[in-house]
């Protein structure tokens, strides 16, 4: 066990390392190439600051004004007699938009019904299966400046839907 400790604390440092080198190698001008790249990742994160201020904001108001459970307890109804919990509903949502909401919710589920039951298991498995689809569309098609997301939209939901089906499965088989 402690070998995969020192190789954890050694993964970065090596790769850092190796990038270097190999700059150095080639004869790049590593500092020079670190400081542009830099100064485009601050252009980009200035670009895409106000699409997550509007998504963080909104995310926000959803869930102190309530609707959020609104609508939670009223989907969860249907949803339910598919066998998806209603308790899942909201985290279901709110995923798709913003991850650190997620994570909150996540949170109070594990203190509602527990880490180890079937809810709490799903619910973390849910967090590893699906995406946070409307974020990451809004952040990379606004930083590349893309305009029309044909299909990207649909498919993103499906995986995302297959993500929390998987995620009931496995819960399920875990619980079992």
């Amino acid at each position: 066990m402690k070998i995969l400790y020192l190789l954890s604390d050694l993964m970065i440092p090596c790769i850092i390392f190796f990038i270097v080198g190999t700059a150095l190698a080639a004869r790049k001008k590593v500092y020079e190439d670190f400081t542009s790249g830099a100064k485009e990742g601050l252009r980009t994160a200035a670009k895409i600051l106000p699409t997550l201020i509007g998504l963080m904001t909104a995310v926000g108001v959803l869930r102190a004004s309530g609707f959020l459970n609104m609508a939670a307890e009223q989907l969860g109804k249907l949803t339910e007699k598919a066998g998806f919990p209603a308790a899942l509903v909201p985290l279901s949502l709110v995923r798709l938009f913003s991850a650190s909401a997620a994570s909150g919710l996540l949170l109070d589920l594990y203190k509602e019904y527990g880490t180890d039951s079937f809810i709490g298991t799903a619910a973390s498995l849910m967090m590893s299966c699906t995406e946070t689809v409307f974020y990451t569309m809004s952040v990379y098609f606004v930083a590349a400046k893309i305009s029309k997301t044909r299909y990207t939209l649909a498919g993103a939901l499906l995986a995302t839907a297959a993500g929390i089906a998987a995620s009931l499965l496995l819960a399920g088989a875990m619980a079992a």
